[in-house]
Formats: C-alpha cells, structure tokens, sequence
C-alpha cells in the first residue's frame, strides 16, 4: 500500500519549515563581510527589545539594521516570491520544469535594465531608474506574451510558446542596445547575474506590496491547481473556470516574479529547485507545496546570499553564481526523472 498524500498543510511540515527558517535568517544576521562578533550582536538585538545598553558601537549599529538586516529580509522576499511563483507556474503548466521567467520576465526585465542604464548612467540601485524599468519591463515581457498566446489560440502550449517567442524578440532588443553603448555591458551583466548588495529598507517597501499580496494570493489558490491538474474539462464540470484561474494565477506569480526582480536581478533556479526539493520531501497537494516552498524559497536564498557575501570577503559573488552551482546539477536530476515519468 501507498502512503496516503497529504492535501492539507500539516503542523508538523510548517513548523520545521519555519524552524529552517529562523535558523538560517539568524545566522545570516550574525554573520557578514566584517566581523560584529556573534555574541555582540545577539547584545545589540537584546538591547533593542529590552531597552538596555547596545554593546556595538554607531557605526557597527548602522552596519547592521540599515545594511545586513534588511538585506536578509530582502532575501526573504526575494526567495519566497520565486518559489512559490515556480510551483504555481508548475501547476498551471503541469510541467515540473516550470519556472518564473517562462513567459518572458526575464527577457523583458533585462531589456528594461539595460534601456535605463543607457537613458540614465548615474541610475542608482536603490529607488532610483533601473529597478523600476526592470519591474516594468518584466510586466510588458509578461503583457505581450499573454496578449500572443490569446491571439494564437487557447491552451497552455500556446502560452509557452508565446512566451519563447516575446522572450526572444526582447532578449534581441536589448543586444542591440547594448551594442550602442559597450560601456554599460560590465554594469548589466553584473545586473543580470543577481544580487542583493544595494539593499536597503526603502527598496524592502517598495515590493513588500506587491509580493505580500501575490503570495496571498497564490497561497489561496493551491486547491484550484489542484482541480486544474485533473484536466481543464473535469474542472470545468466540478464548476472550475480553469481560463479565469490561470489568468488569476499567472498575474499573482508573474506580479511576483517582476517585484523580485527589479530588486534582485535575474537569480535562477530558485524557482524550480525548491518546489521540487518540498515535492520529494513532502509529496502532496499544491495547498501543501506553494505555502512551504514560500519560506523553502526564502531560506534558499538567504544562505546563497550569505555564501555570496562571505565566501571571498570583503568581495561579493553574484546570487545567480551561487544559485547555479546548486541548481544546474538539480535541474539534470529533474529533467532524467521527467523523461522516466
């Protein structure tokens, strides 16, 4: 006899889940390019809850709350919503090679970066043009792949392959502005290759929005990907409208996907090594997989961007490097297993 799959959310799994968590969030606080120190640390947080006197002076107080705290709750951000949109895509494709940048997020973010590193070189990585040309151009990428496949007809083949087309088309474009000016190629391609190193409360509040309210909803929706991978007639005779629950869904994890990446750059893999790693750790419904690769996400993220950070002090590797040694090997696994399956 088989184990019985789990379809609801057990205690057990979100506790452990949110332990990983808080282990991995505190021990990317305590540790960074310089030294605090451990115990001085844990002081100062104790201080700021009880009021005592900090053992760390301004300028290493600074270095804390206003650099490394808010990098890591960035992280967080930044992982939760690639996990969880990499699950719901997963879902509505039924396909376990699904990731964020799909339907030409990726492609139409590039582009928006590098239009405004052009437009503007003194852009500023804060609030400033490129992240916002980043988040916009990740929503037009997102826009016109789902306005092609809607033109070429209904299904999820046409979507994917709009999205090759739009992701292509774009991807062409910003070669060919970066052909007219070499001198921004070193800035993209840092862009590109992700990471987290002008983090800062202001940009902590900016997508904060926008991923809070896309992970809500993708959370909520675990049961209808659920009545969508029985096929869309089934569904549509349970009283699903599987057209309306992908156009919700898709908008949520795309939504997502733009908000992590105008901040953090072009991260890969996170979207599908982590909803896979919860998949084989524990096989279940998608109200189980898209709320525990939510935090897998983050956690994921927080310690590649502490290895990032900390490898080769004072310097910084890309999160996209770090990122990539995990998940290229992962993704062979996943593609050998896909074709037995």
């Amino acid at each position: 006899m088989t184990a019985a799959v789990p379809t609801r959310l057990r205690f057990t799994h979100l506790a452990l889940t949110l332990l990983l968590l808080l282990a991995v969030v505190t021990l990317a606080v305590l540790l960074g390019a310089i030294d605090l120190g451990w115990q001085r640390v844990l002081g100062e947080i104790l201080a700021q809850l009880t009021g005592g006197v900090s053992p760390l002076s301004a300028r290493e107080a600074a270095i804390l709350w206003e650099l490394r705290v808010p990098r890591v709750v960035l992280a967080c951000l930044v992982g939760a919503a690639l996990a969880s949109s990499g699950a719901a895509f997963q879902g509505v494709f039924r396909n376990p090679l699904a990731d964020p940048y799909l339907l030409g997020a990726a492609a139409g973010a590039g582009l928006g970066a590098t239009l405004a590193v052009f437009a503007v070189p003194t852009f500023s990585t804060g609030l400033g043009a490129l992240p916002i040309a980043a988040f916009a151009g990740a929503v037009l990428g997102v826009g016109l792949t789902w306005a092609l496949g809607r033109s070429a007809g209904p299904g999820t083949a046409t979507l994917v392959l709009a999205g090759v087309a739009v992701a292509a088309f774009l991807t062409a474009l910003q070669t060919f502005v970066q052909t007219l000016d070499v001198d921004s190629l070193r800035t993209i391609y840092t862009w590109m290759l992700g990471g987290l190193g002008g983090a800062g409360w202001s940009q902590v509040l900016v997508v904060l929005p926008y991923i809070a309210l896309s992970s809500f909803v993708l959370c909520v929706s675990g049961r209808l990907l659920d009545v969508l991978g029985v096929g869309d007639e089934e569904a549509a005779a349970l009283g699903l409208h599987p057209r309306r629950v992908r156009l919700i869904v898709l908008g949520a994890a795309s939504l997502a996907t733009a908000a992590a990446v105008s901040v953090s750059g072009l991260i890969g893999f996170v979207g599908i090594v982590v909803p896979h790693v919860v998949r084989l750790l524990v096989a279940g419904s998608y109200r189980v997989l898209v709320p525990l690769s939510l935090l897998g996400g983050a956690s994921f993220v927080v310690l590649a961007d502490m290895v990032a950070r900390t490898v080769i002090a004072p310097g910084e590797l890309p999160i996209g490097v770090i990122t990539a040694f995990t998940g290229a090997p992962f993704f062979a696994v996943v593609l050998r297993r896909s074709r037995r399956v």
